[in-house]
């Protein structure tokens, strides 16, 4: 695992050990985190702070040119909603840790010119399904089934 999925792999254990759902994103520019965050749906009672919606916020505001420069580094793949924030800022490289607990919008960005780079990891699978296992409520109520 390089140290930019290792950070939102780190972010997704604080969200974890915080009672929250698993799920941790950086967002890095120039070969530099500036920005990081964990889901905190649990934590903050919150509808959309999902991981990578969580970091974004945490780099706070930043100009176009920016955006289209940076890399987002996610343990998991991506809803809609973070999906189409990564598409509205034009991100154009997302880094998933892993598809299998849950395939969100790759299509749609993938469509949408964005490029994607999987990483299959064990640990973040690891993770979500002990996650899911634990409490299935939770992740019900997230994923709306």
């Amino acid at each position: 695992m390089d140290k930019f999925m290792e950070a939102a792999y780190n972010e997704a254990l604080k969200s974890y050990n915080e009672g929250g759902i698993p799920i941790g994103s950086v967002l890095v520019h120039n070969g530099k985190i500036i920005g990081r965050g964990h889901n905190q749906r649990v934590q903050k009672g919150s509808a959309i702070l999902h991981g990578e919606m969580d970091a974004l916020e945490n780099a706070g505001r930043l100009p176009a040119s920016t955006y289209r420069e940076c890399i987002i580094y996610t343990t998991l793949s991506p809803c809609s909603m973070c999906s189409g924030t990564m598409l509205l800022y034009g991100i154009p490289k997302v880094v998933i840790g892993e598809n299998k607990t849950f395939l969100g919008q790759e299509d749609w960005l993938k469509q949408n010119g964005i490029e994607l780079q999987i990483i299959d990891s064990q640990a973040c699978i690891d993770l979500m399904e002990k996650f899911i296992s634990e409490k299935p409520e939770i992740w019900n109520e997230d994923i709306g089934e």
